[in-house]
C-alpha cells in the first residue's frame, strides 16, 4: 500500500498552471534499503509546483501505477516525475500511465535514483539520500519546462530485406511473409541453407539436417510474398525506417535455369578444373561449375569465377545455357526494414597451433562431421591410409582465449568469448562416431564441459556411456601436440595434464586429432558502413539492449538475426529470426512508424544559416541548408529531417545563435537541471 502523501498546493487548478506530481520508488528495496524515500518525498513536497509527493514499494506496480493516474485526474496534474530504476527500464511503462489518464506522454520525466544513488551509495545512506534529493530536484526542474510534443509518424513500405540464406535469414523471411510483408532476400553465395546445409543432424531432437532445411526452403520459396536473390549483396542503401532505397548487386551464375539435367551434368563432367571443394572443408574437390551438394537450391549449377579458366570446354556441350562472363546487373528496391542475418565463420586456427596445417592428422570438428557424413554405411575408419584406433578432441580453440598467452586477431583482440554449441557439437559427433565404430577409443580434452541447452547434458551421459575418455585441461596450460616418433605405432602425440587427476601429466598417443574450432562474426566491414550498426567488442553485430531490446539495432528499421549477433545453435538462431520478424512486422504493419520526438528543431528566426550544424553532422540528410524567401531576400536556413536525425546534441552545441535545440532536453531544461542540482536543499 502507498504511504500517506507529502503533499503541496492541491487546490483547484487554474489555467496555465504547472502542477506537478512526484513519486519515489522504493524499487522493492533496492532503493529504500539504502535512501530514506519518506525524506526524498517530504522534502520535494516543500518545492514550488509540487502538488503532491507519494512513495511506494513498487510504483512500476499495478498498483502504484493506478495511484498515479488517480492523481492525474483527481488533482488535475500535468507534470510528473518518477524516481525509480533505470529509465531504459520503465521509461515507457510510465509513459504508457500518464497517457491513460489523458496526459501527453511527453509531459513526464523519469530520474534513475537506483543506478545514480542507491547501489553506488549503499555504505552511506545519508549521503545517498542526499544526493537522491538532488537528482530529484534537477529532474523536477525539468519536468515544469516540459511541454507536449507528438511522435514523429512516417509512411512505412510494408517491404522488407533480408540479407543472408541460412537458417535464420530463411526463418525470418518465412515469418514475416506470413504476416503479410513482402520480402526480398539476399544471398551472397550461389545456393541457400548456409552452415546447417553441412550436417548430417542436429541435436538434440537428432532429426536429419537437410530435411528440416529443405523443408524450410520449400516453405520460402512456395510463398507469393517472397522473392529470393542468391549471387546478390546489398550495393548500397540511403534513406530512413519505413522508407530506404536499397541497391541490390546481381551477379551472374553463369548457367542458365533452362538448361536440362543431361546437358548440365555432361557441363560439369567436361570441366578441367578441379578445386578444392569448401562445402566438405577442403575434403573433396569438385568442378568450377558445379553444384554444393545433391538437391540444393537453386538445383542448377554455378560457375566458380575465382577458379574457372574460361577454357570453354563447358560450352561445347551446349553454349546456349552457359555464359563464361562474370556480369553484375544492379537493381533498386524500396523497403522499410531491414534483417541482418549474416550467419558466422568458424575460427581458423593459425599454423602450427596444435599441428594445425603442418601433421597432416590434425583436422577440425567440422571436417571431422563432414567426413562422417561422407563416410558411407559399412566402410573402415581410415584416415591417409591408416586404421583410425585412437582419436582425441580438443575444445575451446579460437574460443575464451587469454591475452599473453594466445596469439590475437589481426585487429589485435582474442576471442575471449565462449563460442557456446562447440562442446555439445564435439560429443554430438563423439557419439556418432562411437555408435559407427565402438571399437575406436576417443579421448575428450576439454576446459569446461558447457552442455548449457536443455536435452544438450544427455549427450555427455551418453558420450561417457560410450567409454569416451576426459581429460580436463586449464586455458592456461594448454595441451602440446607433436609428431610422434617414426617407429610409433600412432603418428601423433597430445601431452597434456589433467586436472580430473590433479594434474597428472599424460600422453595420448593418437591416429587423428580433432580441433573444435569456435565461432565467428562473418567479416561484414561493408554491411557496418552501409548500415551505420555497430560492432561489440567480440566483432558480432551489437543489439541495443540484450533483454529489452534483444534483436533491435541503435539503427531504427535495421534488426539482427541469429549468429550475426552472437554465437548461436541452430534453434536459438531460429527464435532469434522469429523474434526479429517480429519486430519489423510490428513496425511496418500499419503501414506507418512512429519514432521519438527526441529530435533536432531549428528557431528559424534565430537562424542565420552559417552551416555549422551541418558541418559537425554525423548522419547522412539529418539536416541541411535550404533556401528561403525573407522579405524578399533569398537566405539559408537549417532545416532538420526528423526521420534522420538521432537527436545526438552536436548541431545544438555548433550553433553560434543558439538557434537549435533537441525536442525535450532543451538547453532551457538542462540549464534549469544545473541550477536546480546545485543549489541549497
Amino acid at each position: 500500500m502507498p504511504e500517506k502523501p507529502e503533499t503541496g498546493d492541491q487546490s483547484t487548478p487554474q489555467d496555465g498552471e504547472t502542477r506537478v506530481g512526484v513519486y519515489t520508488c522504493h524499487c522493492g528495496g533496492n532503493i529504500s534499503d539504502v535512501i530514506f524515500c519518506q525524506i526524498v518525498a517530504k522534502t520535494l513536497s516543500k518545492m514550488p509546483d509540487v502538488v503532491v509527493s507519494r512513495t511506494h514499494m513498487a510504483m512500476c506496480s499495478d498498483a502504484g501505477q493506478a495511484m498515479m493516474e488517480e492523481d492525474i485526474q483527481k488533482l488535475g496534474l500535468n507534470r510528473v516525475m518518477v524516481g525509480a530504476c533505470a529509465p531504459s527500464l520503465h521509461e515507457q511503462t510510465f509513459r504508457g500511465t500518464v497517457t491513460r489518464a489523458g496526459l501527453n506522454p511527453y509531459l513526464y520525466h523519469h530520474v534513475g535514483v537506483r543506478e545514480q544513488a542507491s547501489w553506488v551509495h549503499s555504505s552511506d545512506p545519508e549521503g545517498a539520500t542526499e544526493k537522491a534529493i538532488r537528482l530529484m530536484s534537477a529532474g523536477l526542474a525539468k519536468a515544469r519546462l516540459l511541454g507536449p510534443l507528438d511522435p514523429i509518424r512516417l509512411d512505412a513500405e510494408q517491404h522488407v530485406l533480408v540479407i543472408g540464406g541460412g537458417v535464420a535469414g530463411l526463418r525470418a523471411a518465412w515469418d514475416i511473409a506470413r504476416r503479410g510483408i513482402r520480402v526480398t532476400l539476399v544471398e551472397k553465395s550461389p545456393f541457400l541453407g548456409g552452415r546447417m546445409a553441412q550436417l548430417k543432424s542436429v541435436f538434440p531432437t537428432g532429426e536429419t539436417a537437410r530435411e528440416a532445411l529443405h523443408d524450410l526452403i520449400d516453405k520460402v520459396l512456395a510463398h507469393p510474398q517472397i522473392s529470393v536473390h542468391t549471387r546478390a549483396e546489398l550495393a548500397g542503401i540511403k534513406g530512413y525506417v519505413g522508407d530506404f532505397q536499397a541497391q541490390i548487386r546481381h551477379r551472374s551464375r553463369g548457367v542458365s535455369d533452362e538448361l536440362g539435367e543431361a546437358e548440365l551434368v555432361a557441363a560439369m563432367a567436361a570441366c578441367p578444373v578441379e578445386a578444392p571443394d569448401m562445402f566438405n572443408y577442403g575434403l573433396t574437390t569438385r568442378k568450377a561449375i558445379y553444384r554444393a551438394y545433391p538437391g540444393c537450391y537453386p538445383r542448377t549449377a554455378a560457375i566458380d569465377w575465382e577458379n574457372c579458366t574460361r577454357c570453354e570446354e563447358c560450352l561445347k556441350v551446349d553454349g546456349r545455357g552457359i555464359s563464361l562472363e562474370d556480369e553484375a546487373e544492379t537493381f533498386e528496391i524500396n523497403i522499410g526494414a531491414v534483417v541482418v542475418a549474416t550467419g558466422f565463420s568458424l575460427y581458423e586456427p593459425r599454423q602450427g597451433e596444435y599441428g594445425y596445417g603442418e601433421l597432416p592428422e590434425v583436422i577440425s570438428l567440422a571436417q571431422l562431421i563432414r567426413w562422417l557424413a561422407l563416410l558411407g554405411e559399412g566402410k573402415a575408419l581410415t584416415w591417409n591410409g591408416r586404421p583410425v584406433q585412437n582419436m582425441a578432441l580438443v575444445h575451446c580453440v579460437g574460443s575464451r582465449q587469454m591475452e599473453g598467452i594466445h596469439e590475437p586477431q589481426p585487429d589485435g583482440q582474442v576471442n575471449d568469448y565462449c563460442s557456446r554449441v562447440c562442446c555439445t557439437a564435439t560429443l554430438h559427433a563423439v557419439n556418432d562416431l562411437k555408435e559407427r565404430f565402438p571399437n575406436v577409443n576417443v579421448f575428450d580434452i576439454y576446459q569446461d564441459m558447457r552442455t548449457y541447452g536443455r536435452g544438450h547434458e544427455e549427450y555427455y551421459t551418453q558420450a561417457s556411456d560410450n567409454q569416451v575418455r576426459f581429460l580436463r585441461y586449464h586455458g592456461d596450460d594448454m595441451p602440446e601436440v607433436v609428431a610422434a616418433p617414426e617407429d610409433d605405432t600412432h603418428p601423433v602425440l597430445v601431452k597434456v595434464k589433467d586436472y580430473l587427476t590433479w594434474g597428472e601429466e599424460l600422453e595420448v598417443p593418437v591416429d587423428l586429432l580433432v580441433l573444435a574450432t569456435g565461432i565467428m562474426p562473418n567479416p561484414v566491414d561493408d554491411l557496418i558502413k552501409m548500415l551505420k550498426v555497430s560492432p561489440g567488442t567480440d566483432r558480432f553485430l551489437l543489439e541495443v539492449h540484450p533483454k529489452l531490446r534483444p534483436v533491435e539495432t541503435a539503427v531504427p528499421g535495421v534488426v539482427l538475426a541469429g549468429t550475426a549477433q552472437g554465437p548461436m545453435n541452430i534453434q536459438e538462431s531460429g527464435a532469434a529470426a522469429s523474434a526479429a520478424a517480429s519486430k519489423v512486422s510490428v513496425l511496418l504493419g500499419k503501414g506507418f512508424v512512429e519514432l521519438e520526438p527526441f529530435v533536432a528543431h531549428v528557431d528559424a528566426e534565430r537562424c542565420e544559416g552559417s552551416g555549422q550544424c551541418v558541418e559537425v553532422c554525423c548522419y547522412e540528410d539529418a539536416i541541411a541548408l535550404q533556401t528561403f524567401s525573407v522579405n524578399g531576400h533569398q537566405v539559408q536556413r537549417a532545416v532538420v529531417t526528423p526521420a534522420n536525425c538521432t537527436g545526438c546534441g552536436v548541431c545544438v552545441s555548433a550553433c553560434p545563435n543558439r538557434a537549435i535545440d533537441v525536442q525535450g532536453w532543451t538547453l532551457g531544461q538542462y540549464e534549469a537541471m544545473v541550477d536546480a542540482i546545485a543549489a541549497e536543499v
